[in-house]
């Protein structure tokens, strides 16, 4: 039986329908980990540094994808939720197009400006062609890449989240085996690397369009097109808080990267990938459960059916209180398996070397998955703290209240991070820098129960204490 927005979630339900965004954002992740894994075995660690370094830039150009799907998801929701569906299916065909008209636009000027841009960043020369050549494949894209992103929450609002899993597989079995292909068997380097990955992002971003242009038994479908600006500059206002906390990850991985190269050089920066990679993996949970829940949030919120979101509310944070400990726990047994899965030896060229340059280089090698090792123990604490930041946030744009989402991602995001990456290694050396994020999201859960607390009487959503009956 499907599950409605309109349903009452127990938490079997509610596991039930957030199961997909989960499992479809779990998968995005390790499909983006491909391009990793087979970099820094098969083309070189030199090339996997410049992969991590660059990869920033564009995830700040498609954050513009996650913001109309945050916000337009909100809108959506919230007037499926009070009873007007046509209206919802011209306001989800609007934001569509906007997104892709966007994409297009940032990828042209994207593509011109790569270099200038690698170069303000502090890219060695070494590393610089590497990021050009990767970057502006991935770049032609964008429109698609930013789609993916879109379509991702609207499969949701639209009661199909395992339609829009598939897509997600579809998409990032084609990725791993053009990697395969592209890079192990035809040695197409790092180049190789980034069209595997742009046509896996074409696949993932045009698909769905075929799906809701033809008639079909979801929520959404595509209508007539008709101009709002009203919807156009709500939908970025309420998703501004995820498009800043994606521009302010991208930003801080940035500063991450050049605090690195000083700290620790290239190996530093090849270490924070791999950390990044598990990051990315880990927290796609948390993001994959913000996004399944959040038009149930709206849906209800457009309802007036408090009930439900105290509901939901109290499920969450006991659900992400779960998964948090489990995370850390995976993190901290399985690190030294992860660094030797990245840096196994297998991109060390030994012809011509001497057995002397040969012990370098994989004393070099080893001194790197130690590295990578302990800033993965030290970083992966974190994830004790991030869901229940990410779940504010999240909790609030569907709410359509983007003013509270946004102090939140930027508090977390931006502030609080950029200031402990500043301090911390001038106390600790480079434990500071794996730390960082640690402390700033400890700081940022104490901004959410403040948040939570002010605004409950706004919206109702904290569960009543029940008294107990005195004998």
């Amino acid at each position: 039986m499907q599950v409605q927005l309109s349903d009452h979630f127990t938490y079997k339900r509610l596991l039930r329908f957030v199961l997909s965004p989960v499992l479809m954002m779990i998968f995005t992740s390790v499909y983006s980990v491909i391009d990793g894994l087979f970099v820094s075995n098969f083309v070189g660690e030199l090339q996997f540094a410049a992969l991590n370094f660059i990869y920033p830039v564009i995830m700040v150009l498609g954050a513009v994808g996650f913001m109309f799907g945050a916000g337009g998801t909100a809108i959506v929701s919230k007037t499926l939720g009070e009873g007007h569906k046509t209206h919802a299916n011209r306001y989800f065909t609007l934001v569509v197009i906007v997104t892709a008209v966007c994409g297009a636009v940032l990828a042209i000027i994207g593509i011109f400006t790569i270099r200038y841009i690698a170069r303000l960043m502090g890219a060695t020369d070494d590393m610089l062609e590497y990021c050009v050549q990767y970057a502006t494949f991935i770049l032609m894209a964008l429109p698609c890449f930013m789609l993916q992103n879109l379509f991702q929450s609207f499969f949701i609002t639209a009661e199909k989240p395992k339609l829009g899993f598939i897509f997600t597989v579809a998409s990032g079995v084609a990725n791993i085996i053009m990697d395969a292909l592209f890079v192990a068997v035809f040695r197409l380097g790092l180049q190789g690397a980034a069209i595997a990955t742009a046509i896996s992002q074409t696949i993932g971003g045009l698909s769905p369009i075929i799906y809701f242009a033809c008639k079909n038994k979801s929520l959404l479908r595509f209508t007539k097109p008709k101009w709002y600006g009203r919807i156009v500059a709500k939908s970025c206002a309420n998703g501004s808080s995820e498009l800043l906390g994606n521009i302010a990850m991208s930003l801080v991985s940035m500063i991450y990267n050049a605090k690195l190269l000083d700290i620790a050089e290239q190996n530093g920066v090849s270490a924070f990938g791999v950390i990044m990679y598990v990051q990315f993996i880990f927290v796609a949970i948390f993001i994959g459960y913000c996004i399944g829940t959040a038009p149930i949030v709206g849906y209800n919120f457009g309802a007036q059916n408090r009930e439900e979101l105290r509901n939901i509310f109290k499920k969450s944070m006991i659900i992400i209180s779960v998964v948090a400990v489990v995370m850390v726990a995976l993190s901290e047994s399985l690190a030294d398996v992860i660094s030797l899965l990245f840096f196994s030896g297998k991109s060390i060229d030994t012809s011509g070397l001497t057995a002397e340059e040969i012990f370098a280089a994989t004393e070099q090698l080893k001194a790197l998955r130690v590295m990578t090792a302990n800033g993965l123990r030290l970083y992966s604490i974190c994830f004790l703290f991030a869901g229940f930041n990410m779940f504010c946030s999240s909790f609030f744009t569907a709410l359509n209240n983007g003013l509270m989402s946004a102090i939140s991602s930027f508090a977390r995001t931006l502030v609080f991070q950029i200031v402990c990456i500043f301090v911390l290694p001038i106390i600790l050396g480079l434990d500071g820098i794996w730390l960082a994020t640690v402390i700033a999201e400890c700081l940022t859960v104490i901004l959410t129960v403040i948040l939570f607390a002010v605004n409950n009487k706004k919206y109702g959503y904290i569960p009543k204490l029940r008294k107990t009956p005195t004998a």
